[in-house]
């Protein structure tokens, strides 16, 4: 499957939201960084080009209370490709068989 946007594009539109999050709070840029422990310098950046490490993107997403989500991530499984086979089959453990 072909993506949609490109990682670069995901970042500036994820740092567009936060900024509307931050504006309808009635944050300054100052204040975000604060709250997040994040230089105000870094967080500019962010907010114009969608660049910021990943630590910091959680530090603030976590102070906009939108870390659960993040964490969510990843978490459930896309069964559309699977079969009932799969679905049911044992898992298998490595280990060493005992021998009876």
């Amino acid at each position: 499957m072909l993506p949609l946007k490109s990682p670069p594009e995901v970042a500036t539109e994820l740092a567009q939201r936060v900024r509307l999050r931050r504006l309808r709070r009635g944050w300054t840029q100052t204040e975000i960084a604060r709250r997040a422990g994040v230089n105000q310098a870094t967080y500019v950046v962010f907010e114009r080009y969608g660049r910021v490490s990943f630590l910091r993107l959680l530090k603030i997403l976590d102070v906009l209370g939108l870390l659960e989500e993040v964490d969510r991530v990843g978490r459930s499984e896309d069964l559309s490709t699977m079969t009932l086979d799969d679905l049911v089959k044992p898992e298998r453990k490595r280990g060493r068989r005992k021998l009876e």
